[in-house]
Parts: C-alpha cells; structure tokens; sequence
C-alpha cells in the first residue's frame, strides 16, 4: 500500500520545550517533538493518494499543504519520537483506506406494510379526537 520507509525519510522532526508544571529541569530540555510531512512534495505517495489525504485531512493541513502533529506525553525526547512516528503512520493509512461503495437495496415488503399500518393507526386516532358531528 504505501512504503513507510520513504515516507519516514521525507518527514522533518524539531523538538521544543514542552510545555506545562515541572521543576528545574523542564526549562533547559526540549522533549516535545513536532513532525511536519508535506503531502504535496511527497516521493513516497502517489497523485492519488495525494488528493485522497488532501481531501480527507484539508483541515489538518496549513496553507502550504503540510502536516504537523505534535508529541509531549513522555519526558523522554526519544519516546516522543517513536510515539508520533507511529501515530503519523496510523493516520496515514487509516486516510488511504478508500471507502466501500454502498449497494442501494430495495426496501423489505414488510418495513412498507408496517410503515402504511402505522400511519393508519395515527390517522385514527387523530381523528377520533374530533368531536363527532350532530346532524
């Protein structure tokens, strides 16, 4: 489907100071990672695949067409990095899939009968709410 080894040549890590309560530390180290993948400029997909994910992810995109996803759940920059590669590959395929074409089928006898009894019954009952005419 798609070669993950390319991709993950293409993409561009930076880390940053995560943010949130911690002690001294937290000021001198850079351990949230952002991933940023331009769809456009892509080797790894093709024309198709790229106008499916820019399709379906237009409004994860910036104006340049690029992706950027963002990992500070671990302490550890490298952590952070396994963790959003393997989410960016995730996202990746699951937008590839490609959506199965749905088969009109023909409404069952019975759900129309059931349907028409109903309707019926609720015109009965409205109009025995009217009062009755004296002739």
């Amino acid at each position: 489907m798609i070669d993950e080894k390319a991709i993950l040549n293409e993409l561009s890590f930076k880390a940053i100071r995560s943010s949130g309560a911690g002690g001294q530390h937290v000021n001198k180290t850079s351990s949230k990672i952002e991933l940023n993948f331009n769809v456009q400029e892509s080797e790894a997909l093709t024309i198709s695949q790229k106008e499916q994910l820019n399709k379906r992810i237009q409004t994860r995109l910036t104006k340049e067409g690029v992706l950027i996803m963002q990992c500070e759940e671990s302490r550890s920059q490298h952590r952070n990095k396994a963790i959003i590669i393997q989410r960016f590959l995730e996202f990746i395929k699951t937008n590839l899939i490609e959506d199965k074409e749905r088969i009109l089928t023909k409404t069952p006898k019975a759900v129309i009968k059931k349907r028409l009894t109903n309707k019926r019954k609720n015109a009965e009952k409205k109009a025995n709410r009217k009062p009755p005419e004296i002739s």
